[in-house]
């Protein structure tokens, strides 16, 4: 059975929520939630598999526990990590920004080492430019919500995620 470190920065506790619900419903791991507020590196170096959750904050920015944890995230090793990342946003309200602070993180882990898994399509998102899309424009380079505006489509994306997510650690393990 896979250890996983889920760790969230939340503002408005959706992200928390989410991260809840993906504990909740991983059943084929332990997981462990931690907010990035109270987080330390020690903690995270912990764990080859971790779960990293953002929301995208105001226009295209970090949320503010992620934004104070950065300095110490860029001094951080990824190597030898498997790392899913997902993100919240508004693509209405912030639709040239949207899930543009999961585009940071991402960049952030990868440049340090860590192998990233659990794209996930951009179909059924209406938005107009982002940060966090893979090169080919047709993933996210991890789980996208929006919570605003989208709400009743989460729970499915949400278990999507967690399927796809246990083909890829089954996947990473036989190479």
């Amino acid at each position: 059975m896979y250890r996983i470190g889920l760790v969230y920065g939340t503002d408005t506790g959706n992200t928390e929520e989410v991260a809840y619900k993906l504990q909740e419903r991983i059943d084929w791991a332990v997981v462990d939630v931690y907010d990035i507020a109270s987080c330390s590196p020690e903690e995270l170096s912990r764990y080859n598999i971790l779960i990293l959750g953002i929301p995208t904050w105001d226009f295209g920015g970090l949320q503010a526990d992620w934004e104070d944890f950065w300095p110490i995230l860029e001094d951080m090793s990824f190597a030898g990590k498997i790392v899913a990342l997902y993100g919240l946003g508004d693509q209405f309200g912030y639709g040239h920004y949207f899930l543009d602070a999961l585009g940071m993180l991402h960049d952030a882990v990868r440049d340090r080492g860590a192998t990233i898994i659990g794209h996930y399509a951009t179909a059924g998102f209406d938005f107009e430019a982002s940060k966090a899309l893979t090169e080919d424009g047709k993933h996210f380079v991890g789980l996208g919500l929006d919570e605003d505006q989208q709400m009743e489509l989460s729970d499915q994306r949400i278990s999507e995620w967690i399927n796809q997510l246990q083909q890829e650690l089954q996947l990473a393990d036989c190479a």
